[in-house]
């Protein structure tokens, strides 16, 4: 039997997570050829977080132009021209980002089957993640077989009117790719959990301005108020970011600006914490497998599955909010103790192997079946 040919497609740093242990469980079929295309989307973080995972990407796009726009032309344009050379089975993608849209795309017009990592996210809200939300609306339009992480992300696409037999609930396969970089670099807490440090990271385009300011305000009314606890907050080096957080925190001792942690830094530095004050999705589903409590700075989530489960609590990106919940956090007691022991409602580390086990279902044992039915 010919191999059958999988590609993955992704450009960002949080895909290259989130579909590494998909293409390393896919890769123990000997049945498949599993091909990584990386979009060239971010550049030295994505190339970084390859190594991370051991990846080496059997095609790498060029970069051109420096808007987003430009990139998607160019990228378009590549992907096609991949996927014309060479007949795909099956082109994964995962999430929402320009690339997953793009690779959606591209398998869509040469008729190839779409598979969709964390399929069924949503807020309903096109301008809250922007672009994001629009883009894995579109994404679920042309997709055969739809990965959900949750029950809540099922049903979602259930309501859209996507068929049952189209969705697979599975997990997410974040925490396949935390328990693979803790199990192969050793990362484990230092400490106490309740005495750690508090991590901080913020960086959504939809709250620059005057929400982001108020944010960074709060994390320096909460270093005032609490002088002994040390706050780590990993800057985004957006300017739009950069110049509010070193503006209002630079002169405060307890409070650390370093530039982005790679992947290894941010796990351990997520291990160690005894607060996390995110705007990120990726973190939302990650804190939970530490047991660290997690406030979220945005007006609504995607992943309200933390919020229900009772290990996060959605504050938004306001300075008296954010400031009175990481209070009440710190003072420990048996609400901060509860929000640790949750277990990550996300997923259980097993998604990949699901997610593998659907592929193979669709491709390899189907066809068996119609050459013994010939």
């Amino acid at each position: 039997m010919d191999k059958k040919i999988v590609g993955i497609v992704s450009g960002t740093r949080p895909e290259i997570i989130k579909l590494a242990p998909v293409y390393h469980a896919l890769r123990q079929h000997e049945e498949l050829c599993v091909l990584w295309v990386h979009t060239g989307q971010h550049g030295e973080m994505a190339a970084d977080m390859l190594r991370c995972f051991g990846i080496t990407p059997d095609e790498q796009l060029a970069r051109k132009g420096s808007s987003l726009e430009e990139f998607s032309v160019e990228c378009r344009s590549q992907l096609d021209a991949l996927m014309a050379r060479q007949r795909w089975d099956m082109c994964i993608v995962q999430g929402d980002t320009e690339s997953a849209f793009l690779g959606a795309l591209a398998a869509f017009y040469r008729r190839v089957p779409v598979g969709h990592v964390e399929a069924g996210l949503r807020t309903y809200n096109l301008e809250r993640p922007f672009p994001e939300e629009g883009l894995r609306q579109m994404i679920s339009r042309i997709t055969d077989l739809h990965w959900a992480p949750t029950e809540r992300a099922r049903l979602a696409l259930l309501r859209e009117g996507i068929a049952p037999e189209k969705i697979a609930l599975t997990g997410n396969t974040v925490v396949d790719a935390q328990q693979w970089i803790c199990e192969h670099n050793g990362i484990r807490r230092e400490g106490d959990a309740a005495g750690g440090h508090i991590l901080v990271t913020a960086h959504r385009r939809e709250n620059w301005g005057d929400e982001m300011e108020q944010t960074f305000h709060a994390v320096a009314d909460i270093a005032r108020a609490n002088p002994q606890r040390r706050i780590l907050f990993p800057v985004h080096l957006n300017p739009v970011v950069q110049r509010p957080a070193h503006s209002i925190l630079a002169g405060l001792d307890n409070v650390k600006l370093v530039a982005p942690l790679d992947y290894l830094g941010m796990q351990q530095a997520l291990v160690n914490a005894a607060l996390l004050l995110t705007d990120s999705g990726g973190l939302q589903e990650e804190a939970p497998t530490f047991g660290v409590p997690t406030l979220v700075l945005r007006h609504e989530t995607e992943r309200p599955e933390a919020v229900e489960a009772g290990c996060a609590r959605l504050v938004g990106p306001r300075r008296e909010a954010i400031v009175a919940a990481a209070t009440e956090v710190l003072a420990g007691g048996p609400a901060a103790e509860a929000m640790r022991k949750v277990a990550n409602p996300f997923g259980d580390g097993q998604a990949s192997r699901r997610i593998a086990q659907a592929v193979m279902a669709r491709l390899v044992v189907q066809e068996e079946a119609v050459a013994e039915a010939a």
